[in-house]
């Protein structure tokens, strides 16, 4: 009888914590595929990129570098700070913050070159008093349009200097969909009408309102400067229609910690909210809540191992998981401690583990903890500072 080969394992690869592979060849093909939906520079059309949140949780720097390699040019984060950090990434990049400008702040974004989105009235006036002292600075000015959010509200747009805003450099004019992955939503039309009836009244400034779905609603809603984000990383920008058109980008694989045989009838983990007869094996994972595999995700969903899907079984603890590999022992899996399990994959993606959630993929994402080694196949190197430099 042949042998099947032994699933790969966390001692064989030395990723005994578990490793995030962020595919950042995936990550550029997506970057790419949403810039020929913008146009591209030859339609006078750009796409921006988001990475706040670090990246949504993949790491700003090295997703940022690989984007600006492709040809992206502008960058949105949400705080200033990480606007500063991502500076020393990518020096020469447009970088826009998107939460704006709090008091005190306009000397930081002066001194990082960064932009900020004003997003009320008082922060209009406080930049431009700003550029009067030290000229003219790039910003990029909020309008909301429905979200009831950020942002001015269109009739704000009296009481601002209209002249001196359209006198800054770069200015970017922008809105912000709040349907836009829903494309029957009646909402998403009224949004780009008052954005359209707004655009003639910043005639040099790029005008941005489409975000990852936004890009797939139509031509007249992508404007001049695409901002998407979400589904760079993989995510599904367009679930009412079924398949995803974006490459998968994150790969989760923890180690198996340990395999039991169950003898008898037994519950399994916090609660005892799941069970077990023989003939049964449960296989405890390296991740839990505290690594971001959320604590919805109790009795839900599968992990993959050796190619078979293992149902989560029990309650997702602080550090650690169980899964039910019953299926996958009968069937000759060679599963032992350091054996890599698959919690997301191209078969099992952001979208799914969410939808077993109940939640949404940016928040699986986001939440990813600091104990995975990161892999980031792809990565362009940082540039090192030229010798006797400081």
């Amino acid at each position: 009888m042949t042998r099947r080969a032994e699933p790969a394992s966390a001692v064989q690869t030395g990723e005994a914590a578990g490793v995030l592979t962020v595919d950042l060849d995936a990550l550029a093909a997506n970057w790419r595929l949403l810039r020929d939906r913008m146009g591209g520079p030859e339609a006078g059309r750009a796409c921006a990129a988001v990475v706040k949140a670090d990246g949504y949780g993949l790491g700003a720097a090295p997703v940022a570098r690989r984007l600006a390699s492709e040809g992206c040019a502008t960058f949105f984060v949400a705080h200033a700070e990480e606007g500063e950090t991502l500076r020393r990434a990518l020096p020469e990049a447009e970088i826009i913050v998107l939460n704006g400008l709090l008091p005190g702040e306009a000397t930081l974004y002066s001194c990082h070159r960064l932009a900020p989105c004003l997003n009320d009235t008082g922060q209009v006036r406080a930049w431009l008093e700003h550029c009067a002292e030290a000229g003219p600075t790039p910003a990029a000015l909020h309008v909301d349009t429905g979200m009831t959010r950020l942002g001015l509200d269109p009739q704000d747009l009296d009481a601002v200097d209209l002249d001196a805003l359209n006198a800054l450099p770069g200015l970017v004019v922008m809105s912000h969909l709040a349907c836009a992955d829903e494309p029957d939503h009646p909402l998403n039309r009224r949004q780009q009408a008052a954005f359209a009836e707004i655009r003639p009244r910043f005639p040099a400034a790029r005008a941005s309102l489409a975000n990852s779905s936004g890009l797939f609603l139509g031509a007249d809603y992508r404007f001049d400067l695409g901002r998407p984000g979400y589904s760079l990383y993989g995510g599904n920008p367009t679930p009412s229609a079924g398949a995803n058109p974006m490459r998968p980008v994150v790969r989760l694989q923890v180690p198996v910690l340990q395999v039991r045989e169950i003898r008898g009838r037994r519950t399994v983990g916090y609660g005892a909210t799941a069970g077990t007869a023989p003939p049964a094996w449960i296989a405890t994972l390296a991740a839990g809540y505290a690594d971001g595999y959320l604590r919805a995700m109790s009795n839900r969903g599968a992990v993959f191992i050796d190619g078979r899907a293992c149902p989560v079984t029990g309650r997702v603890s602080m550090d650690l998981l169980t899964v039910d590999v019953t299926e996958a022992v009968q069937a000759g899996s060679e599963i032992r401690p350091g054996t890599l399990a698959d919690l997301i994959d191209a078969r099992h993606t952001i979208d799914d583990v969410a939808g077993h959630a109940g939640t949404i993929g940016y928040e699986i994402l986001t939440s990813l903890g600091s104990r995975y080694r990161r892999r980031y196949p792809g990565e362009i190197e940082a540039a090192r500072p030229a010798q006797g430099s400081a």
